[in-house]
């Protein structure tokens, strides 16, 4: 009873990915009743057995935030693994269905005298997108140990997300503008499942963004 109401109030007090938490919560738990079941055959009573692991396990308001703290690295590895994948393997792809897309000359002939620097300037973003989730995923996997406040990197990550994926959405929305919408394109089969892919790994990487931002909120100081 003791441990189970003990397990309980860890799980609400716990943010993060549904999976990484469950495991942590089962480990608390068989943690806890190894130690009971330690106690209990010393020639403790069940109730009192749980009592003492449960104090010698500790409050929840000091075992909490470690837990959370290892919850808020997981997400932030998540989200930085999914930047340093999906983005420069996106930009990658795009650059590829432009080079054999089959483009009329008139087409490229009416673009503004801004259409190459803003194309540069979307790759730039992408390219720098790409290396922060790589240079997060790094620091919080192998130079985990010498980071000593993770949720930190986290919620950076995080909120370049948020800022990034507008500003290249504005970019890319100006960039069809000023190719004067090649004829063509929709039936162009690469180009239709690239035109479909791109908004789903968007989203994905703004909810990545928005949970990681949500769970280290628990870690900020009052």
């Amino acid at each position: 009873m003791l441990i189970d109401d003990y397990v309980a109030g860890l799980h609400r007090a716990l943010d993060g990915p549904s999976g990484a938490k469950r495991d942590l919560v089962v480990e608390a738990r068989d943690s806890l009743a190894d130690t009971a079941e330690a106690y209990e055959a010393g020639g403790l009573a069940r109730l009192e057995a749980e009592r003492l692991a449960v104090e010698e396990f500790g409050e929840l308001a000091e075992i909490a935030p470690g837990y959370q703290r290892e919850l808020t690295t997981t997400a932030g590895r998540r989200l930085a693994a999914l930047l340093f994948v999906s983005v420069p393997m996106t930009t990658l792809l795009w650059s590829v269905v432009w080079a054999f897309f089959p483009m009329d000359a008139a087409d490229w002939s009416l673009r503004p005298t801004w259409f190459v620097p803003v194309a540069r300037l979307l790759d730039g973003f992408h390219l720098t997108t790409g290396v922060l989730g790589g240079l997060t995923l790094l620091a919080l996997t192998w130079g985990a140990r010498w980071v000593r406040r993770p949720e930190r990197l986290t919620r950076v990550l995080a909120l370049w997300v948020w800022a990034m994926l507008p500003v290249t959405l504005l970019l890319s929305a100006a960039l069809q503008y000023g190719s004067h919408g090649p004829t063509g394109f929709t039936a162009f089969v690469p180009g239709m499942v690239l035109s479909l892919t791109t908004p789903l790994l968007n989203g994905l990487q703004l909810y990545g963004a928005a949970r990681c931002l949500r769970i280290t909120r628990r870690l900020r100081p009052a």
